[in-house]
Formats: structure tokens, C-alpha cells, sequence
């Protein structure tokens, strides 16, 4: 299925972006802010935190939500096209009734009187005729609205969860996973329940008010002017309760979102709430949100019951006026009782809907804010995106360069400045520093998780950003000190390196980093099940099956940043000796505190405040008596 993305790169009309430009730092703003003025706030997630907006960013963020809904919808136009057939037969069945009871009073009963019962007959069989084809005519729409809503949702989940994990690191690291899970879950299905109860209701409804209030004019239209006047104040209570709505509903989004996020965050972090006791704090923090989202729902409540409550006393009152003057032009004899009771049954009717209406409008409003927010993050853009047309490069050797790079994650903050660095291919650098010298944003560089502020970053040659994915991947792998470990067995997560690796090259690359030993020892070996996270294994362990993951991908370049700072000795020193084996013949960039991995590279880099304070071979910068020779002395006192 298409990504979102991708067709608004190609076509904008079609998609949900129409922008050209990002403002990726812009103010964000804050729950319960005012209003939006600045054109930059409302695209993306930006606006998401807020209640209020102003009426420009509502007009924008509208729609953009309609455009999503029209790029949703538009596979199913046969379907919709047959919806609209079905929907005019159940209309005019269901607006049969009335005249057909009108017919009976006024002609059918006065000639059964007279000896002639075929009137009643037919009055009797076409009321029954117009009930079985409303009765069909409904059926085939509930069930065509029920696909179409399906799809439809069906479609946009896989839209989400392909235009998430596409993003870049960066939107990732402000926008938290428990938001993405609040766009799947309790957005998709506040959509969800509008698709199934809402559509058909509102689209009956719609088509019985508009049939109705004709059908009244041609009736008598005196008659059906008063009827007809009651509009006029039922507007006015939809306009108070859209305005009032779309800011409880936003915050209802919004507070949802943040109590997933916690709940996600307490149930992730549930170790260190434990071990620093934390579970008073996050209850209450978890009650104040859970109220506050309380509150919020109840409001809305009120809200909807002003509103109802409104249209059905606006209904009665119409329904009286028009009953005591109908009566009055009965006995002037403007018009037969027939008439008048077709024309009362008509009104009843036409609030009826108008009721279901109203309940509509209020899931309307709760999708809107819930589709605001879907069409807000897939609007969103990588930071690093795919080349449009990637540049072949073919076998791959590992030669690195920097080029006059400069990067800052904030505007007019740098974090790395003009850097030339060359890195030929098959050499290891270590890099060492002190925290936040710069070391993992180099190394985040070099495998393009960002793009840097200015200057180039080159692979054999090739700017990194004009390969495709594919290629930067197969040729540059990063194992990172957290060791993310998906559930399932030791060997899947091994062959995420990999995917069409064999079992024999898996256990090969396990065996080469001296992890086999372990893995086999577990309950089922390598076909052990590690769990969420890889709870089943210890810290080490996981950074053992991370690192045999990487060395089967077989890259030219491998990154290890502070990727043995979770290993014990004994674990650091097998795989010191396994990492003699495997870094032969290809570029590594190993980014370390313990100066114990350093022994192995071939050159180190000082980084200080973002700049290469030293750079040789270990032996020189010792003997230079700099900033390496005294980490270098320390280390060697920290074993004495």
C-alpha cells in the first residue's frame, strides 16, 4: 500500500501535505496556549499540544484532514457511487410512508365506506412494499459502509505505522513512541466508531431533512414556511456547539495522548520506578491525568446534552405551532386532515434524524480532532530524507571523509565544527573524549541518522545523502551501547543483520564473537525465545547478540559506539579478541570511555568541544605527552 508520504511528494493535491518548506525548530507551543497565529505552527504535529487555535489554523488544519480523508476514500468510489444509489431507494421508501397514510385517510377510508375496498388494498400493500424495500436498501448500506469503513482504516493504520518508523531519528527522539501508539489506538478507534455508528446516520439524515423540508413546501407551503423557521435557531446551536466542541475535543486528544505516554514510559522504565520508588509519584501523576481527562470527557457531555436537549425542545415547540395552525386551516378547509397528519408525521420525522444528527456531530467533532492529529503526523517529513534519484556505488571499500562539516541539533548551537576528517578504508579509529565532545554525533554523521548543518560526508567517494538506503545500510552498520533486542528466538535476532543468512552463518557469526557458547547453553539455544527486550539475557549477553548481528550484515564499515561499556571484563576481553578478527579488512569507527578497546585501533581521534583535539596512532599521542596521554595514564593507575 502506497505510502501517504510518497504521494505527497509526487502530487500534493493528492496528499495531506501542500508545504514546501519545513520549520523543524519553530515554537511548538504549550497545552492550553492561545490561539495560533504564526502560519509555521500549525503544519506537522506542531499545533498538537494545543486547545486553541485560531480560525486561519483551523480553516489549514481542516483541510489538510479532508485532504487525508479524500486520498482514504478515493479507492472505494464504486462503492461510494452505489451508497449514494441505495441511499436515494431507502429515502424515497422511507419518505413513501406518510403520503401513502395521507392517501389512506383522504381517499382509501372514504371509499371503503362507499363499498370500494381495492384504495385500502393498495394503501395497505404499498406501505407494506415501501417497508421491505427500505428494509433491503438499508441492509446493502450498512454492510457497503461497514467495508468501506474497514478499508479505510485499515488503510490509514498501515499509513501510520509506515510513515513512523520512515521518519528520521530526530522526530523521534521529541515525538514519543506512546504518542505514535495514541494515533494508532485511541485515535483509530474514535474513528473507528464514528465509521460505524456515525456515517449512515448522518448521510439518511442529511437526505431525510433536505427530502423533508421539500416535501413540506409542496404539501402546503404556508405550512411548511413556520416548519421550516425552526432552522433558524437550531443553526445558531450548531455554531455554539462546533465552537465549544472543537477546543474540548482537542484537549481530550491531547490529554489522551500524554496518559499513553505515561503509562508507556512507567511500564518501560518499570525497573528504576521500583528501584527509586517511584510508584506514589507516577500514581499520582497518572491520577492527576486521568482526572483532568475526566473532566475534559464530561464536558463534552455536558456539552452534547445542551445541544440535543436544544434541538428537541426547538422540535416540539415546531411540532406545536404547526399542529394548532394546521388545525386552524383544517377547519377553514385549506387543507384535508390527511394532509395535516401526513405534514405533522413529515416534522416528526424530520427531527428525528436531526437528533442523530446532532449525536453525530458530536463523534464528528471527537474524529476531527482525532484525524487532525493522524494527518498531522503523517504530514510530517524526514530530516534525512531518500534521495530522489541515489547515486550507484556498487561494491563498497569503506573509505570515510568528512568534508568542511559543521552540525547543530539547534539553530546557532554547534556541535561539531568545520571538521575535515579522512578515514582510508580498512583502517580503525578509535575516538575519545569527554561527554559531549562530539564522539556519537560523528558517528551518527557517518551513518546519516542526521545530515549535517553544512559540508559533506562521503562514502568511496559518494555523498552519503545521495545513497539510497539500501546501500548506506549494506555498507555502514552501527551497534549502539543500548542493544535493542526484538522478541523472539537468539537466531531471528541474529539474522536481523542478515534476513537470507543461513542457520550455519548465524551461528558462525555468533560463534566469531565468542557469544555461541552462551547462547547454546540456554534452554532451547538458538532458538531460545529472548523476550521483550531480550529480557531473558543479561546486559552483556545482549550486547554479545547485538554485536554478532552486526558482523553478520558483513559491512564495510562497522560503528561501535560505547558498544562494550555494558560488558564485564571477561565478556569485554572475548570480544576484543573476536574484534581482532572481524574488523580485518574493513573500516570500523570504535567510539569508547574504556581506553581497553583502544588498544586495537589503528589511529585515535580527541574530540574537545566538538573539534579534533589530537589525532595519530596511540603510540604517538602517548608520547606527545597531550590530552590521550593523560586518559591513558589514568586508565593504567584505575588498574593498578
Amino acid at each position: 500500500m502506497a505510502n501517504l508520504a510518497a504521494e505527497t511528494t509526487t502530487n500534493p493535491t493528492n496528499g495531506v501535505s501542500d508545504r514546501h518548506d519545513r520549520h523543524d525548530d519553530g515554537p511548538r507551543g504549550q497545552a492550553g496556549a492561545g490561539p495560533v497565529a504564526d502560519d509555521a505552527e500549525w503544519r506537522g504535529v506542531a499545533a498538537e499540544d494545543l486547545d486553541e487555535i485560531s480560525d486561519l489554523a483551523g480553516v489549514r488544519l481542516a483541510a489538510r484532514s479532508r485532504r487525508l480523508l479524500r486520498v482514504l476514500l478515493r479507492p472505494h468510489r464504486r462503492r461510494l457511487l452505489a451508497l449514494m444509489v441505495l441511499v436515494i431507494f431507502e429515502q424515497g421508501s422511507f419518505m413513501l410512508g406518510p403520503l401513502i397514510v395521507a392517501y389512506g385517510i383522504d381517499d382509501a377510508i372514504p371509499a371503503l365506506v362507499r363499498g370500494d375496498g381495492w384504495p385500502l388494498t393498495l394503501t395497505v400493500g404499498g406501505y407494506l412494499a415501501a417497508g421491505v424495500v427500505n428494509a433491503l436498501t438499508r441492509a446493502g448500506f450498512v454492510r457497503i459502509t461497514a467495508i468501506i469503513a474497514q478499508a479505510a482504516l485499515l488503510d490509514v493504520r498501515e499509513r501510520v505505522f509506515d510513515h513512523a518508523q520512515g521518519l528520521s531519528l530526530s522526530f523521534h527522539e521529541d515525538y514519543t513512541s506512546g504518542r505514535v501508539i495514541s494515533r494508532l489506538t485511541s485515535d483509530l478507534d474514535t474513528l473507528r466508531e464514528l465509521a460505524e455508528e456515525g456515517i449512515d446516520g448522518l448521510i439518511s439524515g442529511v437526505l431525510s431533512v433536505l427530502v423533508i423540508s421539500v416535501t413540506l413546501l409542496v404539501l402546503d407551503p404556508p405550512l411548511g414556511l413556520i416548519a421550516l423557521a425552526a432552522f433558524i435557531p437550531i443553526i445558531w446551536r450548531t455554531r455554539w456547539f462546533q465552537r465549544v466542541s472543537k477546543t474540548i475535543y482537542r484537549s481530550t486528544r491531547r490529554i489522551v495522548a500524554t496518559l499513553i505516554v505515561q503509562f508507556v514510559e512507567t511500564m518501560n522504565g518499570l525497573r528504576a520506578v521500583l528501584a527509586f520508588r517511584r510508584e506514589p509519584r507516577n500514581s499520582a501523576i497518572f491520577g492527576s491525568l486521568n482526572n483532568s481527562y475526566a473532566v475534559a470527557n464530561g464536558d463534552g457531555m455536558v456539552a452534547i446534552a445542551k445541544y440535543t436537549q436544544s434541538i428537541r425542545l426547538i422540535g416540539n415547540l415546531s411540532l406545536t405551532v404547526v399542529m394548532v395552525i394546521g388545525a386552524m386551516r383544517v377547519i377553514d378547509g385549506a387543507i384535508e386532515i390527511g394532509t395535516l397528519t401526513a405534514f405533522l408525521l413529515y416534522v416528526r420525522r424530520m427531527y428525528d434524524p436531526m437528533e442523530q444528527m446532532a449525536m453525530f456531530y458530536n463523534g464528528f467533532q471527537a474524529a476531527s480532532a482525532a484525524l487532525e492529529k493522524i494527518s498531522g503526523l503523517l504530514e510530517e517529513e524526514p530530516t534525512v530524507p531518500e534521495p530522489v534519484s541515489p547515486a550507484a556505488i556498487g561494491r563498497i571499500s569503506g573509505d570515510v571523509r568528512f568534508s568542511d562539516v559543521e552540525f547543530s541539533y539547534k539553530p546557532g548551537v554547534p556541535v561539531l565544527h568545520r571538521m575535515d576528517l579522512h578515514i582510508p578504508a580498512g583502517q580503525t579509529v578509535a575516538v575519545v573524549g569527554a561527554t559531549g565532545a562530539g564522539k556519537s554525533t560523528l558517528a551518527k554523521l557517518l551513518a546519516r541518522f542526521y545530515d549535517p548543518t553544512s559540508g559533506t560526508v562521503t562514502l568511496d567517494g559518494v555523498d552519503v545523502s545521495r545513497l539510497s538506503t539500501e546501500d548506506l545500510r549494506r555498507g555502514v552498520v552501527m551497534v549502539t551501547q543500548e542493544s535493542f533486542l526484538f522478541s523472539g528466538s537468539v537466531a531471528d535476532n541474529i539474522a536481523l543483520g542478515r534476513p537470507s543468512a543461513s542457520r550455519a552463518e548465524i551461528e558462525e557469526a555468533a560463534d566469531a564473537l565468542g557469544a555461541g557458547d552462551f547462547i547454546r547453553a540456554l534452554p532451547n539455544g538458538f532458538d531460545t525465545d529472548v523476550r521483550k527486550r531480550g529480557g531473558r539475557l543479561s546486559a552483556g549477553q545482549r550486547q554479545l547478540v547485538a554485536f554478532a548481528r552486526a558482523f553478520l550484515a558483513d559491512p564495510a564499515v562497522l560503528i561501535l559506539d560505547e558498544a562494550t561499556a555494558s560488558l564485564d571484563i571477561p565478556s569485554e576481553r572475548a570480544v576484543q579478541e573476536a574484534l581482532h578478527r572481524v574488523l580485518h579488512g574493513r573500516t570500523a569507527v570504535i567510539i569508547a570511555h574504556r581506553l581497553s578497546t583502544v588498544s586495537i585501533a589503528d589511529r585515535v581521534l580527541v574530540m574537545s568541544d566538538g573539534r579534533i583535539a589530537e589525532d595519530g596512532t596511540p603510540d604517538e599521542l602517548i608520547g606527545e605527552g597531550g590530552a590521550f596521554a593523560d586518559l591513558h595514564e589514568a586508565w593504567r593507575e584505575s588498574l593498578a
